[in-house]
């Protein structure tokens, strides 16, 4: 893994859950690591734990709808090579009917899960694509499928992330660059305990961050779309079933048939 993605890895949303197992996995394999996150806390407490394994570990405590987070990540990556971008910062941070909703709290919701999600992947997509290899995990969400009442918006910008991905694995793969939307359902992390969820719930099927990160970089090359955590029924009941490499290949050698639109 370190020949491919190495030798850093940056992870958005890196000190609990899925972020902080990523950072275990991408450790063990030998990645140097630059964690994110807004709470001081679990961000030096996982750096602590996956740099006695022996890899180098910067930290960042960074909120991502500030202004131009790009720019503070830069101050921290620009003299690091850079194989690995896991982008798993998109929670929903704001629920609520829309007509009725404030826009401003809305439009954080977007500005973490699509502007944020944009500036990081324009700027180490470039950099990969350049050197020839790399990999680009966009943690996406089952919410994405399907329409829902009081979280529209984040629905909305789930359902934007996968599309974008599959747009990206068609320009990227040319390019020795693996894109993936990594498609979450229930997960056992802090913050949907935070939320209230009830994980206990029969028939409930709830996933493990250890089971979810492994999955995610397993299927790293299967892009664009992989769908974890045993979820892929659930996704073809809300959408229909994803769309494959080879359906999308077939449409990307059409659309270069057509005359150019310039």
């Amino acid at each position: 893994m370190i020949d491919e993605y190495g030798p850093w890895a940056v992870i958005a949303g890196g000190s609990e859950g899925v972020g902080a197992a990523f950072a275990h996995r991408l450790a063990d394999a030998g990645l140097n690591l630059v964690l994110i996150a807004r709470k001081p806390g679990p961000l030096a407490e996982t750096a602590e734990a996956v740099r006695a394994k022996g890899v180098e570990v910067r930290t960042l405590e960074l909120d991502l709808v500030a202004p131009d987070p790009l720019k503070a990540l830069r101050e921290v990556t620009d003299d690091l090579d850079v194989g690995l971008l896991v982008f798993n910062a998109g929670a929903n941070s704001y629920g609520h009917e829309f007509v009725t909703g404030d826009l401003d709290r809305f439009q954080g919701v977007i500005d973490l899960n699509i502007t944020a999600q944009l500036a990081f992947t324009h700027h180490f997509g470039a950099l990969m694509k350049e050197r020839g290899r790399g990999g680009l995990l966009l943690v996406g969400s089952l919410a994405g499928y399907m329409g829902q009442a009081q979280i529209s918006i984040y629905s909305a910008v789930k359902a934007f992330g996968r599309v974008f991905a599959e747009g990206l694995w068609l320009e990227m793969r040319e390019h020795g660059v693996d894109v993936l939307e990594l498609v979450l359902g229930v997960t056992r992390t802090p913050a949907m305990e935070r939320a209230g969820l009830n994980m206990d719930m029969p028939g409930l099927n709830v996933a493990e961050p250890d089971d979810i990160a492994r999955e995610g970089l397993d299927h790293l090359k299967d892009g664009p779309v992989w769908v974890a955590g045993g979820n892929d029924e659930a996704a073809r009941k809300r959408a229909g079933f994803p769309r494959d490499r080879k359906v999308l290949a077939a449409h990307e050698a059409m659309r270069r048939m057509l005359p150019d639109p310039s």
